[in-house]
C-alpha cells in the first residue's frame, strides 16, 4: 500500500480539496498535513515549486493539482476512462485554474486597488468562464460535466462556485453565479448533497 502525505493551507476549499474529497471517496488512505499561513512561510523553500499543494508518495514529493486529481480520480473511478470525456474533464479543471491564477494575482491587494482588480474579474475572466462552463454542462446533459456521472472536474467546479457564492472574496458579487450561470448553481446543489462528499465534511465537523 502506498504511503500518501497530501500538504496544503488549513481550510475546507482550494487547490487541494478536490484531491482530498477524491481520495475520501475512493477509500484511499492519506495524511492530510494542513498548515497554516504561518507554517507554510516557514517550509516554503523546501517544496519543490515553492508552493503547494504537494503530495509525498512513498516519500516522493510531487506537485500540480491537477495530476493530483487525475492520479487519484483514476484510483477512486471519478476519471473518465474514454478520451473524449476525459478531455471534457480536463477542460473544466483548467479552467478552474486560470480563474485561481487570476485571483491569486489580486492577493496582498487593499483598498481601491483590490476594488478595481475584483471588478475586473467579475466582468472579466469570471464572467467568461461561467459562461463557457454553463455551456459545457449544458452541452453534456446538465449534470456533469463528463461521463454523464460525477468526475474530479465535477468537484472542482463545485468548489469554486461555493466560494464564489460564499461572499467570502470581496468586491465579488456573491450572486454573481445565479445571474451567468445558473445551471452552475444547480450543478453545485447537486454536487454538495452527493453522498460521498456529504461524508467527507461530515467526517471534517468530527
Amino acid at each position: 500500500m502506498d504511503k500518501i502525505k497530501l500538504t496544503y493551507f488549513d481550510f475546507d476549499g482550494g487547490r487541494a480539496e478536490p484531491t482530498r474529497i477524491a481520495m475520501s471517496m475512493g477509500g484511499i488512505e492519506f495524511e492530510d498535513c494542513r498548515l497554516s499561513f504561518a507554517q507554510f512561510a516557514e517550509m516554503r523553500a523546501d517544496t519543490p515549486l515553492n508552493a503547494v499543494p504537494v503530495v509525498e508518495i512513498n516519500g516522493v514529493e510531487y506537485t500540480q493539482c491537477n495530476a493530483m486529481n487525475r492520479f487519484f480520480g483514476k484510483r477512486a473511478d471519478l476519471y473518465p476512462t474514454d478520451p473524449w470525456q476525459a478531455f471534457l474533464c480536463d477542460e473544466a479543471m483548467e479552467i478552474i485554474e486560470d480563474t485561481m491564477h487570476a485571483l491569486i494575482r489580486t492577493f496582498g491587494m487593499q483598498g481601491d486597488e483590490l476594488k478595481a482588480a475584483r471588478i475586473d474579474l467579475s466582468n472579466g475572466i469570471f464572467l467568461r468562464c461561467l459562461k463557457v462552463l454553463n455551456t459545457r454542462l449544458e452541452a453534456a446533459g446538465g449534470e456533469y460535466f463528463a461521463d454523464h456521472r460525477l468526475t474530479v472536474a465535477d468537484l472542482k467546479v463545485y468548489l469554486w462556485v461555493r466560494h464564489l457564492k460564499s461572499g467570502a472574496l470581496d468586491h465579488i458579487p456573491s450572486d454573481l453565479p445565479d445571474s451567468i450561470a445558473p445551471r452552475l448553481v444547480q450543478h453545485m446543489e447537486r454536487v454538495a448533497a452527493e453522498p460521498g462528499v456529504l461524508a467527507y465534511y461530515a467526517g471534517r465537523a468530527k
